[in-house]
């Protein structure tokens, strides 16, 4: 393995459940994100980072300055691994957005799905952006481990290329908050070695069934 590139998720962030912030400036990671992050960093320290890159929004910037706490690291913001510029949508809760034709379109076919109003993109818009800013890194780090701080659906999108799925397919993966998603490149062939890794496994379990009450006579 000549190269390996650390998909990582930003800690839970403190908003409002229910809505899309995408852009919004001001979001901050929450206490709860605080600690994820806290773990994250403490689960990486065996990692010999060679660089860490860093969407530009505070959720993301404040994961990845509790990464580097203790390294002798500096944090490189991509604009490019931002998150999905939802023009319009930005800032609407999902359930006015689960009413419109292209809430469907986004869940079944993403690779068709552009969002309204000014600054908007589509998700293949994404996507490019996203495996270009990858390449331009993995470019500048070669035999190294580079980690990348980003965003659900940019991970998401970003995994799917390299895995040769079809971008209508990514909804099918699923990335926690405060997660690791590894890819290695062997001679430049990818691999993909982890996906949404937290270290905890308590979500799989199923949730306990209630037993039926008993009919009385």
């Amino acid at each position: 393995m000549s190269q390996l590139v650390l998909l990582i998720r930003h800690g839970t962030a403190e908003y409002k459940p229910g809505r899309l912030y995408g852009w919004t400036p001001g979001v901050h990671l929450s206490a709860h994100g605080r600690d994820e992050a806290k773990r994250l960093a403490e689960r990486l320290e065996p990692v010999r980072l060679k660089a860490l890159y860093s969407s530009p929004l505070e959720r993301c910037i404040e994961t990845a300055e509790a990464i580097v706490e203790g390294r002798r690291l500096d944090i490189r913001v991509e604009e490019r691994l931002g998150e999905v510029r939802y023009g319009s949508w930005q800032g609407r809760t999902f359930r006015s957005l689960a009413k419109t034709k292209l809430w469907r379109t986004v869940q079944m076919v993403p690779s068709q799905a552009r969002f309204p109003g000014p600054g908007g993109e589509s998700l293949l818009e994404l996507q490019h952006r996203g495996v270009e800013g990858i390449e331009d890194i993995r470019r500048k780090h070669r035999r190294a481990v580079v980690g990348v701080v980003s965003h659900a659906d940019m991970i998401k999108a970003v995994l799917a290329h390299y895995l040769g799925l079809h971008l209508d397919l990514f909804q099918r993966i699923s990335v926690d908050t405060a997660s690791v998603s590894a890819i290695g490149f062997f001679n430049s062939f990818p691999r993909v070695l982890r996906v949404s890794d937290t270290g905890n496994y308590e979500s799989f379990n199923l949730p306990r069934l209630k037993p039926k009450a008993k009919k009385t006579k």
